[in-house]
């Protein structure tokens, strides 16, 4: 992970109530993918298993402030269970989660969809233990 101060620059300009939503998502993947890095790129926080390639084909998740909402994206979010229908998007593979409360996120189910995110490999298209 980032050193804090990185992330703290890197959120100088969002409002208190987003940096709140960006902290604890950023609680959660460090919960559930230890491993994962992290990188501010494409105008977000970025997440991806080195090891098994780089952000896109090993891609975790990535971190978006917006105006009003926090997004998490998923680059392979398509191929995610979600009984929740919390994901949004028609692309391909990509979809994503608008939080636009800390109080009302539905943290237990981000993290799962995290922690299914970070087992999933694009290249089998099978989810590792």
């Amino acid at each position: 992970m980032l050193p804090i101060h990185e992330v703290e620059s890197f959120l100088k300009y969002t409002p208190s109530p987003l940096q709140d939503i960006v902290f604890e998502l950023r609680n959660l993947i460090a919960e559930v993918a230890s491993d994962a890095v992290e990188v501010v790129r494409w105008g977000g926080l970025s997440y991806f298993h080195e090891g098994r390639g780089g952000i896109v084909s090993a891609g975790i998740c990535q971190i978006g402030v917006h105006e009003g909402y926090v997004r998490l994206d998923f680059i392979h979010g398509a191929f995610l269970s979600d009984p929740k229908h919390l994901l949004e998007g028609n692309q391909k593979a990509k979809r994503y989660v608008r939080i636009r409360s800390y109080e009302e996120a539905p943290w237990g189910d981000l993290k799962q969809l995290i922690e299914e995110s970070s087992r999933f490999d694009p290249r089998s298209l099978q989810f590792k233990d």
